[in-house]
């Protein structure tokens, strides 16, 4: 499963901009230019980072998509751009605002999805915050935990039934959850999901991100085994380091100590680079009908140890948990207002 032309780009890597592949060389490489005219893509947090090349790439393969941003201005410029660039080559991408703070907002960015498509093939659940502050979002939930996991899982619950019906055994449908290396940082703390203070420990920023970049990876691992024979498929992945704004609340002096760790330097990627691994966990021939798997570099990945310090590609021991995700699931389930599966 992990052979493809780019493997070898991935060795010896010089920073952002060096030999590893772009998003829209993974679309080159599939040979999907102007080839998806009848697929729908929808693509959360496309106003910044990854999000961008994320929707530039899908958009060379003629597919019509999608983007939400919370901040419509913003998100519609970064729409102009890519369309600007694309010229008149594939459709034109649509702007749907949704605040990953609010479930609300998600209910009424999904209403009005299935307003504009009767279809959807591709789910890139993107959109995500790092490290932030203590704080809840506008429901009550730690804002790591709900803007992450809580709206995605939301998102998805009331586009299932559209996806389940896009899916075919030629073209099955596919979920593609953007975690993060720092799932590393922490499990699910089930007994007390918002750090409550009165709970199991103060609020640490890490351990937050960690416990919703795991959620991500549940969230994916449960599509897959209990739609996967429906033709809807899901996987997790980390896209790699890059500089964006999503480090916006990460400490100026940790990330000095990042910008002079040569290794870390040199393990950076450009943004077109960071959205590689995205990218093909959405379109690849060769993850077709695949599924519950974890992605680096633009390649399935098996387990590392959990030791510090340790940057190798791979995931954590607690990532993959058929107890844990059904857990999460239900609790998910309760927490957004739904009763059913």
């Amino acid at each position: 499963m992990n052979r493809n032309r780019f493997l070898h780009r991935f060795v010896n890597t010089n920073g952002p901009g060096d030999q590893r592949p772009t998003a829209l060389d993974i679309i080159e490489d599939e040979g999907l230019i102007g080839k998806w005219t009848d697929k729908v893509a929808l693509i959360t947090g496309a106003s910044s980072g990854i999000g961008i090349e994320t929707a530039r790439a899908l958009q060379a393969t003629g597919a019509k998509v999608f983007v939400t941003g919370r901040n419509r201005e913003k998100t519609q410029k970064v729409v102009d751009e890519i369309m600007e660039k694309a010229g008149k080559n594939g459709q034109q991408i649509e702007l749907i605002e949704m605040d990953n703070e609010s479930l609300e907002s998600v209910r009424k960015a999904a209403q009005e999805f299935l307003s504009k498509s009767d279809k959807l093939n591709i789910l890139i659940a993107n959109a995500g915050v790092m490290a932030t502050p203590e704080g809840r979002t506008k429901d009550g939930f730690e804002t790591q935990f709900g803007t992450n996991h809580l709206a995605h899982f939301l998102l998805f619950q009331l586009l299932k039934d559209t996806i389940l019906k896009s899916a075919t055994p030629e073209f099955p449908s596919r979920v593609v959850a953007v975690s993060s290396m720092g799932h590393r940082a922490g499990g699910i703390r089930f007994d007390n999901l918002n750090f409550d203070p009165q709970g199991s420990g103060a609020y640490n920023e890490w351990s937050a991100y960690g416990q919703s970049k795991t959620a991500n990876i549940y969230f994916a691992s449960y599509i897959h085994r209990h739609y996967g024979a429906q033709n809807l498929h899901a996987m997790a992945l980390h896209p790699g380091g890059i500089s964006t704004g999503l480090q916006v609340h990460v400490p100026e002096a940790l990330r000095s100590v990042w910008e002079q760790n040569d290794e870390i330097r040199k393990g950076m990627k450009s943004v077109e680079q960071g959205a590689a691994t995205t990218v093909w966990g959405a379109v690849a021939k060769v993850l077709q009908g695949k599924g519950r798997l974890w992605l680096e570099n633009c390649q399935t990945c098996g387990p590392q140890p959990e030791v510090p310090g340790n940057f190798d590609i791979g995931f954590a021991p607690h990532a993959f948990d058929e107890e844990a995700e059904d857990r999460l699931w239900e609790v998910s389930n309760s927490l957004v207002g739904l009763t059913k599966a």
